[in-house]
């Protein structure tokens, strides 16, 4: 494509495909970010769940085929394990130039490519549920017919839902363990941290508060401040106190070790999905 060909992102028609919790956020992150709604098109097959979707965004709700044939960008956000079909349904209408974004765990580019015609450029997302507050990590990467502006409107896709990464493919499984599956770890802890504030003799109300309130506020210093969490950590560790002592029962059941071997398990169940693919 000619510089004079070239588009800003988002200046043409996107489909999103798959109308679940991820996918309509996305939908709802673009429109927030100032798409136009006839701009947008979703590809959706439950009735009642299209006639939800036209009512509270205003958006075109068709089938799988018509938006995959109208969009210059199809957005695929459906499970793993239906991709391939939602592929075999799409792939006669899609062309060379046009843009397919896969938002599907363990799903490589060279399994999109295989089955879509040559010359589609393909693109890898690993997002994550904070995108549902508008505070998601994205991590994309590239496939083989990839040029930069499609990886620009693959970061103006996920941009609207949080902040996005450019990385290599072979790190995606990493992504997943980390960013991907990462809330649930926090939510384990914070779940884990609201217990421990109930057996301590708190209300349960009070504990939730101060854990969430706590979480948020640690997140907020690191993001802000920009300073390593090892050094946050030390400023709230006086020597003989009581941060040193919980801390001592934390190193002591290996709770470190527990999250890298959590972390290469999560990884390595990525690899699994990616191979079963």
């Amino acid at each position: 494509m000619s510089e004079s060909e070239s588009e800003a992102p988002g200046s043409g028609q996107t489909a999103i495909i798959g109308a679940g919790v991820m996918g309509e956020t996305l939908l709802s992150g673009l429109v927030r970010a100032g798409r136009r709604v006839d701009n947008l098109l979703v590809g959706e097959k439950r009735p009642d769940r299209a006639v939800e979707l036209e009512e509270r965004y205003g958006v075109a709700v068709v089938s799988n085929v018509e938006a995959a044939r109208k969009a210059d960008t199809v957005a695929l956000v459906v499970k793993p394990q239906d991709m391939g079909a939602v592929l075999d349904e799409i792939a006669p209408e899609l062309r060379p130039g046009q843009l397919v974004v896969s938002l599907a765990a363990g799903i490589t580019t060279a399994f999109i490519e295989a089955r879509v015609p040559a010359g589609v450029a393909v693109v890898r997302v690993m997002p994550n549920t904070p995108a549902l507050v508008d505070e998601g990590m994205a991590a994309i990467s590239p496939g083989s017919h990839c040029d930069e502006s499609h990886l620009q409107e693959a970061e103006s896709l996920m941009g609207s839902t949080g902040r996005v990464l450019r990385i290599p493919e072979k790190q995606q499984d990493a992504v997943t363990a980390i960013s991907g599956s990462g809330p649930a770890y926090l939510f384990f802890v914070v779940e884990s941290m609201i217990e421990a504030g109930v057996h301590l003799g708190l209300p349960r109300a009070t504990s939730t508060e101060l854990v969430v309130q706590t979480v948020v506020g640690s997140a907020k210093m690191l993001r802000e401040t920009g300073t390593h969490p090892v050094v946050l950590r030390e400023q709230v560790t006086s020597p003989g106190g009581t941060t040193a002592s919980a801390l001592r029962e934390l190193e002591v059941h290996k709770v470190r070790a527990a999250f890298l071997a959590a972390m290469e398990a999560a990884r390595d169940r990525s690899r699994e999905l990616a191979a079963g693919s």
